[in-house]
């Protein structure tokens, strides 16, 4: 299925209870949904979208532009088949867990949206999330040194997680360049062909 809205910024028109709100940005159809934490730590608050402004949130546009996932850097960057968003996505005073709590709903939401092949949770609190919700690696296993630019099988999604560009070293950076190179050169969409139950021999790939 294809989403129709060819909006870059907020494509669903999502709304927050919070101000600044930093939506999510990128393709609709996004085959990489990168997430991370909130804007205080990986930026956007003032310009909206985010991974922009702070030197960390450069360093990860450079690494996803040498890999394939974006066309060019910038705020915003130009997106190819991937899509940019937060935990908690609202700026200002750092979020308690129960403000967590409160947008994880909206979250959740936008992930099953998006409906991306490939989950990019960056830094330790978006992995956890990304463990506990959506594949059944315990949270409690998150070693982020360990799983930086590796591959996890979840459920229904591939997971890479990315260890946090404020404490990357050269390797850390070059080590993800190229395991999202590679995998950009398999088959990883997670599709099923329902195909075989249609008259014809057409694939009809869903997700």
């Amino acid at each position: 299925m294809k989403n129709v809205t060819s909006r870059r910024h907020n494509p669903f028109g999502f709304e927050a209870p919070c101000e600044p709100f930093v939506p999510g940005y990128g393709d609709a159809n996004a085959h990489f949904h990168v997430i991370g934490d909130h804007p205080g730590v990986h930026g956007g608050a003032e310009s909206g979208v985010p991974f922009t402004e702070l030197p960390a949130a450069e360093r990860l546009q450079g690494a996803l532009l040498d890999a394939g996932l974006l066309t060019a850097t910038g705020t915003p960057p130009t997106v190819e088949k991937t899509y940019l968003s937060y935990l908690y996505m609202c700026g200002g005073d750092p979020p308690t867990e129960a403000d967590y709590a409160d947008l994880e709903p909206l979250f959740d939401t936008e992930v099953r949206a998006i409906t991306a092949h490939v989950l990019l949770p960056v830094g330790e609190r978006a992995t956890k999330h990304v463990f506990a919700n959506m594949t059944s690696e315990p949270p409690s296993s998150v070693d982020m040194d360990a799983l930086h630019a590796t591959e996890v099988a979840g459920s229904g999604w591939l997971v890479f997680p990315i260890k946090d560009p404020a404490e990357w070293t050269e390797a850390d950076e070059a080590d993800l360049v190229s395991a999202l190179t590679a995998l950009r050169a398999t088959d990883y969409r997670r599709e099923a062909d329902l195909g075989r139950f249609m008259p014809g021999e057409d694939p009809y790939l869903v997700r």
